[in-house]
């Protein structure tokens, strides 16, 4: 009972009622509304990898994943199962379902790295042969079709040649009797042909009369000439009907045959909706997938920025106030969280944040906080929340919260013989208090549950302040020692002591501000809240006197108390200011160096291109020197300059030469090769990932961060000290021996490859293709026809998700232009 208690606190519903919005599928919405909490940890993080999954598989689709076609066949397959005939839109109904079924294990088998997505889809039997048999027997307006039967064929040959013969007598009627007609019509009444009659006329054209018209003045008439076709006509139509019902009864049978496997896939089917459901919803609020962690292995619970999910809902549909998150840090000794501070200041809505929270991660939703996300898995989520009150009863606000508490106990485990007796009426329960067994010694025959997280609000309120608050000490110290952890809020200043007499415990408070009289919502950890009634009394203009009184009567340790507690939240506030100080230095630093970063790079780009302007000089100067000798050359051809200076010129040009040619750049220096397991940074999304495959002989390597898989290439990398990484050298392949290049083949159209359409259905369609295209070993030419482009369009639709089709265009228009479509098969 608390449990659902607890479950209506939390206004679970309303989050079940979002997530329903995000499903596909009847079932699937149906499913979100009525979710089920997983009983163990192993079925919550089977959930959050289902839902990681479509996470990943609907990142790389361009349209998500689709649920087109499946439909709620749960209650056909109970009829078929009982032997009871579907009609034919049911029938239909199973067709697209299997057709839907088929389309969604084709998406996640053609993925990869979907281990249980794979698993989940892998015994999912879609049945195309039946589904191709109800297309065959069923029309799109779920009729029977006349190739259902040959005997169905006959008997609807029949009907059109018998209706022709009663149109055509009613018709040579209407023609000879005009002026006894009110107009020239054929209509039905009951299934037979009759004319309207002027009602003075009717002996003019003696039948039987079917129907009168509201005024009276017409009559309609099945004329005696057209009885016996008419009563004929009945009996072909008995057939037809009888032949029909047994047509779907061959079918209805073949699905009861196979509905153990089909309503396997509907579970399925419901199973992928649901998790592309949380997957959806999960991104729609900013999410991260959480971790389940152990407090044993002093592991701390990590939540930070943490947003109500019905808070952000109401932000985005319903303009509510923006969402003020909250850190929650707990170190693993921590048992039990007392809150207090002003009413209004956020502390139920923090209550409430944590129990969603956990909830979430146990359904396999991801938590609205930033990474990581790190909580235990709760057994049990038990939460005394609000004002139980009840004129019925005779409860009082006490009361009501004994009894909830009760029950939270009673779930903790059982009590036995020594459960606390809750009477009617507040002084039943104070007597608990006057009795020599404290509430310490009452619960100690509970069976422990540790796992439990328990959230208390307003612990030990609506009754005198003194054994309120000794109740609420002995119920948070049993609580210490038999749930994981317990979240209670408070107005207590007892309570606040707690933490400095037992490890266990710890203090939080949410801010005030007392500037603007308001709350800022903000939860600040190890420093209790302190009263702030007196200084609102004062600010909302109470007589200075008489605040002076009350403060009198407070006594001055309190008020020391207090003096302590602004202290505190003075320091606490300059040490956030100095943190956020440093942060923008921090900033700052790394902006700078970018800049930095930056400028040498341009630097660096500037002394490459001065030392290629350079060496262009050199050999410029080079080249002229080169000129200048062949001209000193060819003089000494001629024979009017030495050979000395011949030579004298020749070593000039090898001293320029020497001079101006650049040096030969050193080897640079080997870098690191990264391995699998590494950790690289890139430079260029500015992220750390890890290596998941070496590097290929293309300089390629897979690697990761966060959930996101990518390849990159090495120069696209650096180790985390910035060496970069040696490239790899391919090894020059062996020359090959020189061959003609192979002639083009025309690609000819043959009966072979041409498949013919027209006049088909889609569904009929798409069977026929991919039969044909998984046996072609080249381009088929397809026939659909121009038509309403249906078919064309359908045809189009399958070969561009086909894996084996490389691309499609019309054919030329010798070939039939864009009524026939080419496609191009991959070898």
């Amino acid at each position: 009972m608390i449990q659902s208690e607890t479950l209506e606190l939390l206004e679970w519903h309303r989050l079940c009622q979002h997530l329903a919005t995000f499903a596909a599928t009847k079932l699937g919405a149906t499913a979100a509304r009525h979710l089920k909490i997983p009983d163990s940890q192993t079925q919550s993080e089977q959930l959050l990898e289902q839902t990681k999954e479509v996470y990943q598989l609907e990142s790389r689709l361009t349209t998500g994943l689709s649920f087109e076609g499946i439909q709620d066949i749960g209650d056909s397959l109970e009829r078929a199962e009982r032997s009871g005939v579907l009609t034919g839109d049911e029938l239909l109904a199973i067709a697209t379902t299997l057709a839907g079924a088929r389309s969604l294990r084709r998406v996640i088998d053609n993925q990869e790295d979907l281990p249980i997505l794979t698993e989940l889809v892998a015994d999912l039997r879609t049945y195309p042969e039946l589904e191709q048999e109800i297309h065959r027997c069923i029309d799109e307006r779920a009729q029977v079709t006349d190739r259902a039967s040959q005997k169905l064929g006959e008997i609807r040959t029949d009907l059109r040649r018998l209706r022709s013969q009663i149109t055509q007598k009613l018709q040579n009627i209407l023609q000879a009797k005009s002026g006894a007609v009110q107009e020239q019509l054929i209509t039905q009444r009951s299934d037979r042909f009759v004319i309207p009659v002027k009602a003075p006329q009717k002996d003019a054209i003696p039948g039987i009369v079917h129907d009168t018209s509201t005024s009276g003045a017409t009559l309609y008439v099945e004329p005696n000439s057209v009885v016996p076709l008419g009563n004929q006509l009945r009996q072909i139509i008995r057939r037809e009907q009888a032949e029909e019902e047994a047509i779907r009864r061959v079918l209805t049978e073949q699905v009861a045959a196979v509905k153990p496997d089909l309503e396997r896939l509907l579970a399925i089917a419901t199973t992928l909706d649901m998790a592309t459901a949380r997957s959806r919803y999960s991104f729609w609020l900013g999410a991260n997938p959480p971790r389940f962690i152990r407090r044993e292995d002093k592991e701390i619970i990590t939540l930070r920025n943490l947003r109500h999910p019905l808070l952000v809902w109401q932000q985005q549909h319903e303009q509510g106030q923006p969402v003020v998150p909250v850190d929650l840090l707990i170190n693993p000794l921590i048992r039990v969280v007392t809150i207090t501070g002003p009413n209004t200041g956020g502390k139920t809505v923090t209550l409430k944040t944590l129990g969603l929270a956990a909830l979430m991660a146990k359904v396999g939703l991801f938590v609205p906080a930033r990474e990581p996300v790190e909580i235990p898995w709760f057994d049990k989520v038990l939460a005394d929340i609000g004002d139980e009150q009840s004129l019925q009863q005779s409860l009082s606000t006490f009361s009501g919260h004994i009894r909830r508490i009760s029950r939270i106990l009673e779930a903790l485990g059982n009590l036995g013989n020594g459960e606390l007796g809750i009477g009617n009426g507040e002084e039943q329960n104070l007597e608990i208090l006057n009795t020599s067994t404290s509430l310490r010694d009452a619960t100690r025959t509970l069976s422990t549950s540790p796992q439990s997280l328990v959230l208390l609000d307003e612990v030990g309120a609506g009754t005198d302040p003194v054994e309120g608050s000794a109740l609420a000490i002995a119920l948070l110290q049993y609580l210490a020692n038999h749930a994981q952890l317990t979240i209670a809020t408070t107005h207590f200043g007892e309570l606040k002591a707690l933490k400095y007499e037992d490890e266990r415990f710890e203090n939080a408070s949410v801010e005030f501000d007392e500037s603007t009289l308001s709350p800022t919502y903000r939860l600040l950890w190890g420093i209790p809240g302190r009263s702030n009634a007196l200084t609102i009394a004062l600010r909302l203009g109470l007589k200075p006197e008489v605040v002076e009184e009350a403060k009198i009567q407070v006594g001055e340790a309190t008020d020391e108390v207090n003096q302590v507690i602004a202290g505190l939240e003075a320091q606490r506030r300059r040490q956030e200011t100095k943190a956020a100080e440093a942060q923008s230095l921090l900033q700052q630093a790394e902006r700078l160096y970018k800049e930095v970063s930056a400028k040498a790079a341009s630097l660096e780009e500037r002394e490459s291109s001065l030392r290629a302007s350079q060496e262009i000089a050199v050999q410029q100067a080079i080249a002229q020197a080169k000129g200048e000798i062949a001209q000193v050359i060819r003089r000494l051809q001629k024979g009017t300059p030495t050979a000395q200076e011949a030579q004298q010129a020749t070593n000039a040009l090898n001293q320029i030469g020497q001079q101006y040619q650049p040096a030969t750049p050193a080897k640079p220096k080997a870098g690191f090769m990264p391995k699998v397991g590494d950790r690289v940074r890139i430079p260029k999304l500015g992220q750390i990932a890890d290596v998941i495959t070496p590097p290929d002989e293309d300089g390629e390597l897979s690697v990761r961060f966060g959930l996101m898989k990518m390849n990159v290439k090495l120069q696209d990398i650096e180790s985390l000290d910035g060496q970069k990484p040696e490239p790899v050298v391919k090894a020059k392949p062996a020359p090959a021996a020189v061959t003609p290049p192979p002639q083009n083949v025309p690609e000819i159209r043959t009966s072979q490859n041409t498949i013919d359409l027209r006049g088909k259905r889609v569904a009929d369609a798409e069977y026929i293709l991919d039969k044909a295209i998984s046996e072609a070993t080249g381009p088929l030419w397809i026939i659909h026809g121009y038509g309403t482009g249906k078919l064309r369009q359908g045809v189009h639709a399958f070969l561009q998700q086909h894996s084996r089709v490389n691309n499609y265009e019309p054919a030329e228009q010798a070939d039939g232009g864009t009524g026939v479509t080419v496609a191009h098969i991959k070898k």
